[in-house]
């Protein structure tokens, strides 16, 4: 659950290392009746970088697309088991809906799957 104002880390190898969503794309309003949007896993999000590797090609300040991978508040699936992950994190895509970078860091949910975010599962060592 990534709501406006959160910072995330960046689990590929773009340049960025730490993002602030500044607008959720699609997500949810249901939880807890609230009226902010929220975005789980396999939603687009719309960031800002505030951490970035000097020699990359995205700097800090960049206004940046992603779509988030992993989230730390507990996401419930078709079977009725939850999976849930230490921290969130996001990948930077493009306007295609490619990722920018050529490797991704750490596992990944089995939901963008669904979502046909492929590239980003095949790059991915771990699908959980």
């Amino acid at each position: 659950m990534i709501q406006k104002e959160a910072k995330i880390e960046v689990a590929d190898n773009s340049g960025a290392r730490v993002v602030q969503v500044i607008n959720v794309l699609g997500g949810s309003t249901a939880r807890g009746r609230y009226t902010r949007r929220t975005a789980g896993v396999g939603d687009r999000v719309v960031c800002s970088v505030k951490k970035a590797l000097p020699n990359g090609e995205i700097k800090a300040g960049d206004k940046v697309r992603a779509v988030i991978v992993r989230t730390a508040y507990p996401t419930r699936r078709k079977d009725g088991s939850y999976v849930r992950f230490d921290s969130s994190a996001c990948v930077l895509i493009g306007e295609d809906g490619n990722p920018r970078g050529t490797r991704i860091f750490g596992a990944v949910a089995r939901e963008l799957r669904e979502r046909n975010y492929m590239k980003i599962i095949s790059l991915a060592s771990e699908v959980v």
